[in-house]
Order: structure tokens, then sequence, then C-alpha cells
């Protein structure tokens, strides 16, 4: 019934909670990835939690790996180390569960099938390269350079990825892999292969090279939809990588490029600060539900691109969207299940996650509090 009771509450408008200081908020989220990681047998983050069952999912290799440096910027930004050891001990469990040809599993540790995956592998770089640069242990060297290394290999002389795609998904050449050549950026600053810079401005090219003449990208959805539409999620993976393989290679034109997606998607925001959770191919939107995920990832883009380009009208973007998600964060109630926890969908019924909290909204909200909070520092948050 908790579950039926979240639904009304989201419908009638219940769900909304005072706005706190972001520091609450902040640190509201960062105890409930801990306990998402004490939910497991192992180190590494529940996928989720679902209400309507009153259930863990078990670990989820890919999203365990970017949030890493979450934790570390909050163990840094508050001088609260245990959260660090935390980081730390993920990115161990994920070079022990790390494929022997480098790559990183699709799905969750109870998937029947284990598959090397493109994304899933690119989004571990970012734990990898942060734990790395932060205790210099060579086991996450080891395991950054097989895991880039396997990358590059499995690139299409195009620079595309068309092999290894997650058997989860129904698109198989998908747009969101610039988040995947993000990953490459990261390791890249960690390590200095010129290589991985070389794959990751590649794969950007090219999938810039097919947008439409509006900015739309196709095949930007986890599912292939019959109206071609996307989920802000997936949208803001895709505006995030160009972005910064465009900051990394010096490449002015792609920093545009995400400009220019990220207003058409500013354009859409509603009234309370969120984003409707699909656009359409004409950038329109269709539904009333929100993908809480998409509205904090928009967030970190849209400051991001207000700190490297300054143009500061695409702060306050941010700052609506920011403050939405905080709204609907519920840090009082006594179930810590989903104290500090962001939902996949609001309302909770939505066709993202739904009736589930997922890891990676918490991870993504917690990023861009973060982000506005340090605004003036640009900082290399995940």
């Amino acid at each position: 019934m908790n579950h039926i009771k979240q639904l009304i509450k989201d419908k009638i408008g219940a769900a909304v909670y005072p706005v706190g200081p972001i520091e609450a908020h902040l640190k509201s989220a960062a105890d409930w990835l801990l306990v998402a990681q004490d939910a497991t047998p192992d180190d590494g983050l529940a996928h989720s939690y679902d209400v309507r069952n009153r259930t863990w999912n078990a670990s989820y290799p890919e999203t365990t790996g970017y949030a890493i440096p979450t934790l570390y910027d909050y163990a840094q930004l508050y001088d609260a180390p245990h959260y660090a050891e935390a980081a730390r001990r993920m990115a161990v469990w994920e070079s022990e569960i790390q494929l022997a040809d480098g790559a990183v599993r699709a799905g969750t540790m109870s998937a029947e099938v284990v598959a090397p995956t493109i994304f899933n592998t690119g989004q571990v770089l970012f734990g990898w390269a942060r734990a790395y640069l932060e205790t210099r242990d060579e086991r996450f060297k080891i395991s950054l350079t097989r895991a880039s290394d396997w990358l590059v290999e499995a690139q299409d002389d195009d620079g595309t990825w068309r092999r290894f795609a997650s058997p989860f998904t129904t698109s198989k050449l998908n747009s969101y892999n610039t988040r995947s050549a993000f990953g490459l950026v990261r390791a890249f600053q960690a390590l200095g292969e010129a290589r991985w810079l070389d794959a990751a401005v590649k794969n950007v090219d090219v999938t810039v090279g097919r947008a439409f003449a509006n900015g739309w990208l196709p095949d930007n959805c986890l599912l292939k939809m019959p109206d071609s539409s996307a989920l802000t999620h997936t949208i803001a993976y895709s505006i995030r990588g160009i972005l910064e393989v465009g900051v990394a290679s010096g490449r002015d034109d792609l920093v545009e490029r995400a400009v220019k997606m990220a207003r058409l998607v500013a354009a859409r925001q509603r009234e309370d600060g969120a984003l409707p959770a699909r656009y359409l191919p004409d950038w329109k939107t269709q539904v009333g539900w929100t993908c809480v995920t998409g509205n904090s990832q928009m967030a970190i883009n849209w400051l991001r691109l207000a700190q490297i380009t300054g143009d500061m009208s695409l702060k306050e973007p941010a700052i609506r969207a920011n403050r939405f998600n905080m709204s609907i964060q519920d840090t009082m109630t006594s179930d810590d299940n989903v104290r500090g926890a962001l939902k996949g969908s609001h309302p909770i019924n939505g066709d993202y996650l739904t009736y589930r909290y997922p890891n990676w909204a918490t991870k993504f909200f917690m990023d861009g509090l973060m982000l506005e909070q340090q605004f003036d520092k640009v900082r290399n948050i995940g």
C-alpha cells in the first residue's frame, strides 16, 4: 500500500516539501546512497528501491561507477572521509567484477545474461579515474586502462559503437553514447593517453553528424519509441558528452552544439521548474510526468554551460530544476529506504523506473546541487 499512498500524494500535490538549505538536502541524499550500498551483499550500490514490492534490487555496476566521483566530491566539500571510503570500496568492487576482456557487464548483478556493454563500461571509467586520482592505487589504473582500451577496440572505424549494445535496451545505435565518450575524456585526464581522447572526439563527431537540421539527435533513447521521442535522461546524457568532449578537445563547435540543444530543452521547462519527461524530434513535449533524473542532469548541463560560456541566462533554468527536485525529496520520513532519495518519475507511476527510487537519480541530484554551490569554481562533476 505504500506505493499507492505515495502515488496519491504525488497526484494531489501533497508530496511537495519545504525546500531547505542545500547542505541539508545533500546530506540526506548522501546518507541514502550509503543505505543503498549497505542494502546489498557486496560493495556496489543497489540499483533501486522498489516501493511497490518493498525490496532493494541488486547492485548495478554501471551507476555505481559514476556515483564514485559524487561521493568523493561530497567527502571533500564537507570534510566527511567516510563517504570517500565508501567510494573507494565501490571502486575496488568494480575492479573485482570487471570482465576478463576489460569491459563492464550489462544490467544488475542478478541478471542472468552477463554481457560486455559499451555504455556501462563508459560509465565505470568515471569511478576508476577518480578513485585512481584520489588513492593512486594501481589496481584502479589497471582497470581504467583495460576498460578504456576495450572501448577503443570495440569502436567502428567511423567512431560509432555498433557492437556490444545492452541486451536490456531496444535501441542499439545510441546517440547517448557520447556519455561513454565523456568517460574516455576522464580516463585521458587521469592517465594522459591521447588515443582515448581521439576516440571520444571521433564518436562525438559521427554522432553530431547524424543530427537533424534542428539539432535533434536520432536514436537517443533507451527504447525505440513509435514516435521517436527521447527521455530527458538520455537527451541530457548526449548533451553532456558533446559538451565535455568539446571542452577537452578545444572544439568550440561542439560546445555550441551543446548550447543549442540545452536551450531547446529549456524552452519547454514547466513553471514549477520540472521538465516534461519526453521530447519529440521537433523539440515539443507530450507527457505530463517528469523524469526526475533528467531534471538534475539538465541542471548540471545548464550550469556547466554557464560556467564555460559565461552566459548567465543558462543558470536560471538550472536553479529552477534543482529547486523542483529539492521540493520532492522527502528528508523527514521515518522510512530509511526512501529518506533522502529521489524517484525515477514524478508522479511515481510515470513510465521511467515506475514506483522505484534509482540510485542515479540521487547521484545526479547531488551533482547538480554541489555544482550550484560551487558555481564559481569549475569542478570535474561527473
